[in-house]
């Protein structure tokens, strides 16, 4: 499917207005990288504590900030933490807070302090009791088997252990993982008018329940930070031997008898610059991103779902770069005459509608998964909007003048195509026809 018939744009003449694009985007990440000290960590980088909060209603996010900030947890986050696939998640909420001090112990009391305010303005009036929508299976045998209300006496422990994890069973498939009233329990085998009174004696309900609660430290958030880096590194490098050998045609081999160590490295340049332009314009979109998360400091942190999208991002922008750039070759091969930027445009233009639908409609799909992908995944969403954005433009802006500047400079001697063999010759004049 072509969206144009032969278009003929000078992208190579356009390229000065590339660069100074990425220039003015590269400029403004710094500026706002410096400001901030970095882009905005999550606790799966700084250390931290998140505690995920299941309401019996519509969480109350206001209320909720104003009872942590009262608490003195002021560098607290709270998020809505629904999940479509998931009916019951839809008044979960994520509260998260930064590493406050040093050592396990200051983690711990930042999960202390958040499980002490959600009580203290949430918790049931009657907060001697434990709460029954937090206990486990086996607090509420032993709970049973003290007050033992079906007169079991001696065959008291393993009866009173079943009906436990029905009633705990009951109560988070059934109910979600929150009981607002104990005669909600009256249907499951076992519990009758005994059993729910001494419920309802023991235990108090709470409005809300702790459904998960991670604490990271800051030892474990370094590690995973290095990692990270370490991850993307090894992505670009691997990218960057698997251009160079499949770009340059085996002919890397030719060079391990080279003397002199300058004519070796620009030799080696002139058969591997289509990889390192497309390692460059790969690391260029990860820097730009980077900066809009700089710049949107308060609104986007990296986690690791964001690292995800970022090796995402490598992957895809590199294959659109491969995609222009193996054209380029094919053509190398059928324009020996013409100059490099004449062959780049000719390849960019033929490639055009590839790119717009291929870009277009991963744009879309991510675009879409931003606006309605809820708080988890908009860190992660936007990473892949600006990504895709930035990854299409940089194949041509940025990779493809590259190549360009790299042969003017070498005199036209680099990026051109070996002689062809008859077989070469073959091939291309059925690619010619076949085109024609």
């Amino acid at each position: 499917m072509e969206l144009f018939h032969q278009p003929n744009i000078n992208w190579m003449g356009k390229s000065k207005y590339f660069v100074a694009l990425s220039l003015c985007l590269l400029t403004i990440g710094a500026i706002s990288w410096v400001r901030h000290g970095g882009p905005h960590y999550g606790i799966d980088f700084k250390g931290g504590t998140m505690v995920i909060v299941r309401f019996a209603s519509a969480p109350p996010i206001g209320r909720i900030r104003s009872a942590l900030n009262a608490a003195g947890l002021k560098n607290s986050e709270v998020t809505s933490s629904s999940d479509i696939s998931n009916p019951n998640s839809k008044n979960d909420v994520m509260i998260r807070v930064g590493q406050g001090g040093e050592g396990e112990g200051a983690l711990t009391a930042a999960k202390g302090a958040i499980l002490a305010a959600l009580q203290k303005n949430f918790g049931a009036p009657s907060s001697t009791k434990p709460d029954f929508n937090s206990i486990a299976a086996s607090d509420l045998a032993v709970f049973l088997t003290q007050r033992d209300p079906l007169a079991l006496q001696t065959a008291a422990g393993d009866r009173y252990t079943q009906l436990a994890q029905a009633l705990i069973g009951a109560r988070d498939k059934d109910h979600g993982g929150i009981v607002t009233n104990f005669d909600q329990l009256s249907n499951v085998p076992g519990a009758n008018a005994l059993v729910i009174n001494d419920l309802k004696a023991g235990y108090s309900l709470n409005t809300f329940s702790i459904l998960n609660a991670q604490v990271v430290g800051p030892t474990v958030g370094a590690q995973l930070r290095r990692q990270a880096i370490l991850a993307t590194l090894y992505a670009l490098a691997g990218m960057l031997i698997y251009v160079a050998i499949r770009f340059s045609g085996g002919d890397l081999l030719h060079l391990s008898g080279t003397s002199s160590g300058g004519f070796f490295l620009l030799r080696w340049m002139d058969y591997t610059i289509f990889g390192l332009a497309a390692v460059i314009a790969v690391f260029h979109d990860v820097l730009i991103t980077l900066g809009f998360f700089c710049l949107f400091y308060h609104q986007f942190e990296i986690s690791l779902t964001v690292i995800a999208a970022l090796l995402t991002l490598v992957g895809y922008s590199m294959n659109d770069t491969i995609v222009i750039f193996d054209r380029v070759r094919e053509n190398l091969r059928l324009m020996r005459r013409e100059p490099l930027a004449e062959i780049i445009n000719r390849s960019i233009n033929q490639t055009l509608s590839r790119t717009i639908l291929t870009s277009g409609l991963t744009f879309l799909t991510v675009f879409l998964l931003f606006v309605f992908g809820g708080q988890v995944l908009r860190s992660f969403s936007f990473a892949m909007v600006i990504g895709v954005v930035i990854g299409t433009y940089s194949s041509f802006g940025i990779a493809a003048p590259i190549v360009v500047v790299w042969n003017k400079w070498r005199g036209g001697r680099a990026a051109t195509a070996p002689a062809p063999s008859s077989a070469d010759k073959r091939a291309e004049k059925r690619l010619a026809a076949a085109r024609r």
